[in-house]
């Protein structure tokens, strides 16, 4: 199905609806404002395979553009509309767009970014104003002003994205168009909506991040291609979360674990001035949570937070409901249609609970081709995928993860990862947001050192970093203790909630000198 069958048997369904605004989309001008947009791009010249870069704050036009690409084998490309020009012109080399969507605030940092890159697209301004150049024109008035063909030609598109670059550059992948017609085309990750009990047609989906993001972008796709609405929220508030959920009857939403945070730090009688008898299902993922975070969650909202964990490559994922996760809290759950495994260095299967390189498994994998010491190139192994998680597997193969290879801290020769230390700290009430990164040291090689940004009426100060070293060592291993805390304005995360950790270390180049 996609949102035209939806628009003829429902056309008055809300399709997009914005949070905050209440601002409506019904269906059947979803599926005729995307047709005039498809329409236009196909007289633009582009054909099945051509790109469009979409960057844009979540707006109710997203629906529209993606699906104007979807229906006519285009290739949609969302991207961070947070980047500078210089951030965002290697993602527009790997893009090469032939158009552009972008707002009038947006406007001069795409365009600049698209010259440096040396692209050439064609700008399509929401809120630019009147046409101004030959390859610049008013999003709304050419929407508007564009009659549908009824005889183009539709075939489903697909998508460009770039993973989130907690560790640099961020990396492109394509999910290329599949050539067949748009209402032949399964819904996309099928299995897992089933699973989370989306009914087609019923469902009532709150987008809590940005729709340029991978899974809330999937979402978007897998709920109109059920006839389902999307309720877009134009920024994450805590309060306007729970007020959204009760004004617009949400079943489902999604979350990241720093939005679980803010929501259990608002005053109880905030928390209990919401209806939330409509929601079914909370999804979260992204990032880790922390176990103490997500008990509170469950204990609130009842058993009904499903989480699930994988790589935005598609390599494969895991999930685990909220029953399963008391009986193994921590763990992020069991490989879904295929399997996982947990490795040392040379891609040897490491035994329950030791940690390790996470492998994810497709179905139709090849066997790695082993030594006679059990090592194998699992990178050059056909249906074999890592990002480079650690993790641990527990005797019923459940998968914990521990941090990434990355940003393990090596200190006098000891592993420790910062996930362990973060997800203690965070429960701080001191403690709004934290980052516990390894900065050069002389004697032990690195020293760990946490990032704070400290929660509202605590004044960071040289006693409330004592006060938060001492509440590590009361309750961890004093050699994974933070030996330092520094305090910032705001915890460097992408909009999924991951630290950007290239970022964050980029602070602490100079080596420490050894403690006396």
């Amino acid at each position: 199905m996609y949102p035209p069958v939806h628009a003829a048997e429902a056309p008055d369904r809300p399709a997009m609806v914005l949070a905050a605004s209440g601002a409506t989309q019904t269906y059947a001008e979803l599926a005729d404002r995307s047709a005039r947009l498809a329409t236009w791009l196909h007289r633009a010249g582009l054909v099945e395979g051509d790109r469009v870069v979409l960057a844009l704050p979540n707006d109710l036009r997203w629906g529209e553009i993606a699906w104007a690409c979807w229906r006519t084998g285009l290739i949609l490309c969302a991207v961070n509309w947070h980047l500078s020009a210089r951030e965002l012109t290697p993602l527009m080399k790997d893009a090469a767009p032939r158009v552009v969507v972008t707002s009038a605030e947006l406007d001069p940092t795409l365009r600049e970014a698209a010259g440096a890159a040396g692209a050439g697209p064609r700008f399509l301004v929401v809120g630019g104003g009147r046409h101004d150049g030959p390859d610049r024109d008013d999003y709304d008035e050419t929407v508007q002003g564009t009659e549908a063909d009824p005889d183009l030609p539709e075939t489903m598109g697909g998508r460009l994205l770039f993973s989130s670059g907690t560790t640099g550059r961020p990396k492109p992948f394509t999910v290329p168009p599949p050539g067949t017609h748009p209402t032949e085309v399964p819904v996309r990750s099928g299995e897992m909506m089933r699973s989370l009990g989306f009914e087609p047609g019923a469902s009532v989906y709150l987008s809590t991040g940005p729709a340029y993001h991978a899974a809330p972008l999937g979402f978007l796709q897998s709920v109109h291609q059920l006839g389902g609405t999307v309720v877009l929220m134009e920024r994450f508030d805590a309060e306007g979360a729970l007020a959204a959920i009760e004004r617009h009857g949400v079943t489902h939403s999604q979350w990241v674990p720093t939005m679980f945070v803010r929501l259990l730090r608002l005053p109880a009688e905030v928390r209990q001035r919401y209806d939330l008898s409509s929601h079914r299902v909370a999804v979260h993922g992204a990032a880790p949570c922390a176990p103490e975070v997500k008990k509170a969650i469950i204990d609130w909202w009842g058993p009904i937070v499903h989480e699930y964990y994988g790589a935005s490559e598609g390599y494969g994922r895991t999930a685990i409901t909220a029953e399963e996760w008391l009986v193994h809290p921590g763990s992020v759950g069991r490989p879904v249609g295929g399997a996982l495994h947990v490795t040392d260095e040379d891609g040897r299967d490491l035994p329950v609970g030791e940690v390790g390189t996470v492998w994810f498994v497709k179905p139709d994998a090849d066997e790695p081709v082993r030594g006679p010491d059990g090592a194998a190139d699992l990178a050059g192994t056909r249906g074999w995928g890592a990002v480079g998680d650690l993790g641990r597997l527990d005797e019923d193969g459940y998968l914990y993860l521990t941090g990434r290879k990355g940003q393990t801290i090596i200190s006098g020769g000891v592993n420790i990862y910062p996930r362990e230390i973060e997800d203690l700290l965070v429960l701080h009430p001191a403690v709004a947001d934290v980052a516990v990164v390894g900065v050069p040291e002389e004697e032990f090689g690195e020293q760990v050192k946490g990032v704070v940004q400290a929660a509202e009426g605590y004044e960071p100060t040289p006693e409330l970093a004592a006060e938060l070293i001492a509440y590590c060592r009361d309750h961890l291993a004093h050699f994974k203790c933070p030996r330092s805390i520094d305090f910032t304005e705001r915890v460097p995360r992408s909009d999924a909630g991951k630290i950007l950790m290239a970022e964050l270390r980029g602070r602490y180049r100079a080596v420490v000198p050894a403690s006396r």
